[in-house]
């Protein structure tokens, strides 16, 4: 099956590996977004991820991806090794090399090294980013440091990347549901809002805990957090921010928009007597429970303890 791991798979995948050594100071964890290393002055905080699920600017959303992770722990991303596999006959590598290129300027980051090859059974390009950055010892902001009584905040809005990709690769599935050519058109633009970078190195020095929700959308990043610091996470769903053009287009394919891919969303939890930074909203509370996210939403309450599968996955198995 497409997407993640489920949890209890991924956990024990992670218990027949060697996670810890000398230097590691953050080894692979359900829910953390990057590994942290110690070489003795500052720390080395890496992360690795795939970017499957998209087509047009695949290269371009990989680095920000990778990138993002990175700048949750506080540190500042600056290098990245790249892995593009290609359809056997595939013509568009330039194109992507383009992107990946672009995106690594944007962010100042220097590309040191990585694969390319076309491989048997890749249907669409596959684009892996290893991104890596700096920390000072002692300033790492974790996924799982979430306290009681913590304020969970978030900027941007819920499915921003979702549902730019969805704009690009399904448009003509939305035009014949409907689907305004002018909503599209903003839509696809939201492609250049999925870094969180600069909001994470702000909110840092008062973050408790950060997280950039990926697979599953804003209730999959939440759910992680959750069950990363062992605490329940309650979060009024009419909070989160959701742009109009996420809505139509959700709509149209009958698709949540909190659970739809949502790099460009940076959720963070900081302690209750904190200054909310200007683009962040108060979303919900941390509180002494079993770990889980309790959404309430339209008068009901939703309980998550595992992360749900993404809305974009769901469309490509759909065969749109």
């Amino acid at each position: 099956m497409a997407g993640k791991l489920p949890l209890e798979e991924l956990k024990k995948l992670l218990s027949m590996l060697p996670t810890e050594g000398e230097g590691v100071v953050l080894g692979p964890r359900v829910g953390e977004d990057a590994a942290v290393l110690d070489p003795g002055r500052r720390l080395v905080v890496v992360h690795s991820d795939p970017v499957t699920e998209a087509v047009s600017e695949v290269g371009w959303i990989a680095v920000h991806v990778a990138a993002n992770d990175v700048a949750v722990t506080g540190a500042r991303p600056m290098w990245a090794l790249v892995t593009i596999l290609l359809p056997e006959g595939h013509t568009g590598l330039w194109e992507i090399a383009d992107g990946i290129s672009r995106a690594a300027e944007e962010l100042g980051m220097a590309i040191v090294g990585g694969h390319t090859e076309e491989a048997p059974g890749v249907e669409k390009p596959i684009v892996v980013v290893t991104a890596m950055g700096l920390a000072e010892s002692g300033r790492i902001v974790r996924t799982s440091g979430a306290r009681p009584g913590d304020l969970i905040v978030m900027s941007g809005s819920a499915g921003l990347e979702g549902t730019a990709i969805i704009a690009r690769d399904f448009a003509d599935a939305l035009r014949e549901r409907g689907v305004d050519e002018a909503v599209l058109e903003k839509a696809r633009e939201f492609l250049s809002k999925i870094s969180v970078v600069r909001e994470a190195l702000r909110i840092a020095p008062i973050a408790t805990s950060m997280h950039d929700p990926t697979e599953g959308g804003v209730v999959g990043g939440l759910v992680e957090m959750a069950l990363a610091s062992r605490k329940k996470f309650v979060v009024d769903a009419e909070k989160i921010l959701i742009a109009d053009e996420t809505r139509i287009i959700c709509g149209a394919l009958s698709i949540d928009p909190l659970m739809l891919i949502s790099s460009g969303v940076l959720i963070a939890t900081i302690p209750r007597n904190s200054v909310i930074p200007e683009g962040f909203q108060m979303i919900g509370e941390v509180r002494v429970g079993k770990p889980s996210l309790e959404l309430r939403r339209e008068g009901e309450i939703e309980t998550y303890v595992d992360v749900p599968k993404d809305e974009l996955a769901r469309l490509w198995e759909s065969g749109f």
